[in-house]
Order: C-alpha cells, then structure tokens, then sequence
C-alpha cells in the first residue's frame, strides 16, 4: 500500500526498537520521512529524507528542529524510559529524569510540531504503555505514571486541535521484543539467577505467552495515522497480549 504517499513525516527515538519499525513502516508505505534519535549513529543505515540527533527532553533543541520543516502530516513521537523499582525505590533524581523522557519530551514536542500542522491538518501517533494507561504492574511507579500522563496529554491534544483536522492517538504496547527489553532481562537475570529465569518472568506477564514486535505496534501506528482511521482520535489503544484484560 501507499497510504503516505506525498506526506511528511517526522519520527522521533527512530533508531531502534518500536521507533525504528514505525519510520520503516511509514518509508515503505510512501512517506518522505524524517527520522531523529539522541544518537543519530542508530540511523546509519536507515535510508529516509533525513536523519538528525535531537534530545527531545531539551526544548531548544527540539524548537530548532521541528523549526526546519514547512509541513508536517504525520508525527509519530516514540521517546521513553523505564524505570524499575517501586515508589520507595524511586529516588527524586529517577522520577525527574523518568518524567523528563517520557512525559516532558512529548510537551516539547507536541509543542513544537503543532504549529507545522494546523495550516494543513495531519495526525499524532505516540507509544505509551500497558502500564500506566491500562493497568499497573510491579515496580514500575515512575514509568506507569509518566505514560498515564502521557495519554492524558494525547487526549488534550486531541480535543484542542480538532478543528484543525488534526488528530491524535497513542499505542500502549505490552512487552515487545526490542533491545530496551534485552537490558531488562539482562539486568533481572543478575537478580534471579539465570537469564532463563529472566525471560519466563516476563512472558508470563503476557496471557498470549509471547513477546509482541515492533512491527505489530508499527502496523497499528501506521493505520491511526492513515485516513483510514479518520473518525478515530483522543484514543488510546493496547496491544499488549492480553495484559490488560
């Protein structure tokens, strides 16, 4: 299909992982895409319109880069961080900096891209998370709140921007497969014992009984910024595996 023919988009923590499967999504369905990370070696051998180092946590940075694009039709915004532990474990600094990645990120650039939108319309996708916007899970207090707020911020943006013809969503995903989730269980390992140990740890929190993949979370993000899902906005929508049920 090419659902994004002569449509621009812009694709932000693109070098890996969700953010990564997205931007090839979007390429391959015809957009001319601009894809951005906070290390911009990640997009080496991405082929797109371009590529750049942006820290979405510092809105000048963030200005000045969305400052260089005429038009904007699609922003698919994929920036995150998981903190482990619970509130106790949760040092000042851990919550500052989770908020900082996960939440104040997409402020600056909702902020930033809006602009480049209104004239023409367009539609917002972000990846939030199971936890959080759906439901909670162990030792993820500063993730779970930083990707409910995120939400909350998609659904504002939704009724805000509206009469603009612009639209916005999010996609909370379980656990997929990325190389995030390769250092959680690493990490786990060290705590349980083994690496098997680890990985059956998290399965098990999937019904299904397997990881999802980037590119499944790709496909949903492409269909909410295509006009195919021109009556859909405000929504936030899991795909977690049956996590949420």
């Amino acid at each position: 299909m090419n659902r994004f023919t002569g449509k621009t988009a812009v694709v932000t923590a693109a070098g890996q992982g969700i953010g990564r499967a997205v931007a090839e999504r979007l390429k391959a369905e015809g957009a001319t895409v601009f894809a951005s990370d906070l290390n911009e070696a990640l997009l080496h051998d991405f082929d797109c319109a371009g590529t750049a180092s942006v820290d979405c946590t510092d809105p000048v940075a963030v200005k000045a880069y969305f400052g260089e694009f005429e038009r904007i039709d699609v922003l698919a915004h994929c920036v995150g961080y998981v903190h482990q532990g619970t509130i106790e474990e949760c040092s000042e600094d851990d919550w500052r900096f989770s908020m900082n990645v996960s939440l104040d990120s997409a402020f600056h650039v909702f902020r930033a891209a809006l602009p480049k939108m209104k004239e023409f319309g367009g539609n917002i996708v972000t990846i939030a998370s199971v936890i959080g916007a759906q439901s909670g899970l162990p030792r993820r207090a500063a993730y779970g709140a930083a990707k409910g707020g995120l939400v909350a911020l998609m659904k504002s943006v939704a009724r805000d921007y509206l009469e603009y013809g612009i639209r916005a969503n999010s996609v909370s995903p379980g656990t997929v497969q990325t190389p995030s989730l390769d250092g959680r269980i690493a990490a786990l390992s060290e705590t349980l014992g083994s690496e098997e140990a680890a990985l059956k740890f998290f399965v098990d929190r999937q019904p299904t009984g397997r990881f999802g993949t980037p590119e499944e979370i790709a496909a949903l993000c492409a269909y909410l910024v295509s006009d195919e899902s021109s009556l859909i906005t405000g929504q936030n929508i899991a795909v977690d595996g049956g996590m949420s049920i």
